[in-house]
């Protein structure tokens, strides 16, 4: 068996929350689980080239809220919010297709990202993007990465190519690293996105990690916090 594990899942509670947050009775989850799987799909694949991190989707009893974090909000929002009103509707369009039933309340939120060189999913898209400009895959690679070390908060970076690269016959893997990743560490911040980019010779996979250092839960606030509490409820007592 493999012990390989995506780092993300790895972190979910310790580090990280879900991307798709709500609770449902058991006849409506399955409907609501294949109904953000899909849209999440059809996002992804229509916001392609507007420098997308993350798409999170919050669900209540009459609201639903969807989050999209990009490092160019203006080309989603667009001339007076224009654009952003257009993806609401096609949006809401596709969840009828899907016949998941439309909420009372919906939100469209478009979160810029302010520091997207340590984002590991828009690194991944801006090397697909080159790679898909037929820009030699060495020195996109190596420029990115460069980039990517000298964001704020970046303490390693990892990045692997496979497939036909540089069009040879035989798919073959390339990697370049810098810095340190310490995939097994609970407390690493680490990113890490798949992505791919179609060449007319066939599909290159990119896959990214970058390291942000760690991230220690401040317990000490937290105790004091409690501490403070319960001091209180007995001197209200």
């Amino acid at each position: 068996m493999s012990k390989i594990v995506h780092p993300y899942a790895h972190r979910l509670i310790i580090l990280r929350d879900w991307k798709s947050r709500w609770f449902a009775d058991p006849k409506k989850y399955v409907t609501y689980l294949k109904g953000d799987v899909l849209i999440r799909q059809f996002l992804e694949k229509k916001l392609r080239g507007m420098y997308i991190s993350t798409i999170e989707i919050e669900r209540s009893r009459k609201a639903t809220r969807f989050m999209i974090k990009t490092s160019r909000p203006g080309l989603i929002i667009g001339r007076n919010g224009e654009g952003a009103t257009k993806l609401k509707e096609e949006i809401l369009k596709k969840m009828d297709y899907l016949k998941i039933p439309r909420p009372e309340d919906f939100k469209l939120e478009i979160i810029e990202v302010a520091n997207p060189e340590a984002d590991a999913a828009i690194v991944a898209y801006m090397i697909a993007e080159g790679l898909e400009k037929r820009l030699p895959y060495r020195r996109v690679i190596k420029t990115i990465i460069e980039k990517v070390m000298q964001a704020r908060g970046v303490e390693g970076a990892r990045i692997v190519l496979g497939g036909r690269l540089g069009g040879a016959e035989i798919a073959r893997t390339e990697e370049l690293k810098r810095g340190s990743i310490p995939l097994q560490t609970f407390r690493a911040d680490i990113d890490f996105k798949r992505e791919r980019a179609t060449l007319s010779y066939g599909v290159v996979g990119i896959k990214v990690w970058i390291y942000r250092g760690k991230i220690f839960a401040d317990r000490n606030t937290k105790k004091s916090e409690s501490l403070e509490n319960k001091a209180k409820t007995l001197k209200s007592d």
